[in-house]
């Protein structure tokens, strides 16, 4: 099977799962990407196709939330709050550790796909700021000395 056959089989399967109504889209969107990390050009296709919503509005769907991805992201997602109170604890300091670290900028992913960096308004968090939460783990009162033991670990957890 090829890769598009693939992404297709699974895209399906989804569709299956959660109907193949209109009103799904999204849970349909959302179980796309958390299979595939990122919503791939050929399962947003199948998804028009298969519930029969064209593929503009499958697009603006998938453009209009910030949570969905429409190039590959890395294994883990690096989240730096830049809410008010993380900024004012330093959060501009600890993304410029991040991108130095993982050399990458917001918005892109490391060569190797371990870790794609991006910036978000607030986590809801401000008690703990400044806040970065990777995957689904929140850091909290993150300094500048952490960054590299946070993402070390990582590494090792993922060899």
């Amino acid at each position: 099977m090829t890769k598009t056959e693939n992404v297709a089989a699974a895209t399906k399967a989804i569709i299956k799962k959660q109907g193949n109504s209109k009103s799904a889209l999204i849970a349909v969107l959302q179980d796309i990407q958390e299979t595939f990390n990122y919503l791939p050009k050929d399962a947003l296709k199948t998804a028009s196709k298969t519930m029969n919503v064209p593929l503009s509005r499958v697009y603006e769907a998938a453009t209009f939330y910030s949570a969905f991805s429409l190039k590959p992201r890395g294994k883990n997602i690096v989240k730096i709050c830049k809410g008010t109170a993380c900024h004012v604890r330093g959060a501009a300091a600890l993304q410029d550790r991040f991108e130095s670290t993982l050399c990458i900028k917001p918005g892109e992913t490391t060569p190797d796909k371990m870790f794609s960096l991006e910036t978000v308004n607030c986590v809801g968090a401000c008690a703990l700021g400044p806040v970065v939460v990777i995957n689904t783990d929140y850091h909290g009162q993150v300094t500048i000395n952490k960054v590299d033991k946070i993402i070390d670990k990582i590494k090792k957890e993922g060899a």
